[in-house]
């Protein structure tokens, strides 16, 4: 199993386990994070944005265009976000940290 450490937008830690595969967005979803995920992981939408902890941002495989580009959208963007349904968890990744963004979009609202 591997460890996912986030942070709330009010500070509040929570840790999560997960399987080695696991996309960021379901096991941020599991451990009652605000994550919508509305498009399900088909990078659609901006409404899993987080912000990964500069130590392990430059662990994550670079982003695409398309990522990158929703990323655009996304509320309270960073210099180290990343979409979580982008992110697959490795065993590279055990222990990565990432900041769930005090603000958030919903695309279907606007």
């Amino acid at each position: 199993m591997l460890n996912v450490l986030f942070v709330t937008a009010k500070g509040e830690k929570v840790t999560a386990q997960a399987e080695p595969g696991a996309r960021l967005l379901e096991v941020a979803q599991s451990a009652g994070m605000p994550l919508e995920g509305t498009c399900e992981g088909q990078m659609a939408c901006s409404t899993c944005h987080v912000i990964v902890a500069p130590d392990w941002f430059a662990k994550l495989p670079e982003a695409s265009m398309e990522e990158e580009d929703m990323l655009d959208l996304a509320a309270g963007v960073a210099r180290t976000s990343r979409l979580s349904c982008q992110i697959e968890l490795t065993p590279d990744l055990d222990g990565i940290e990432v900041r769930i963004p005090g603000v958030s979009r919903d695309m279907q609202i606007g």
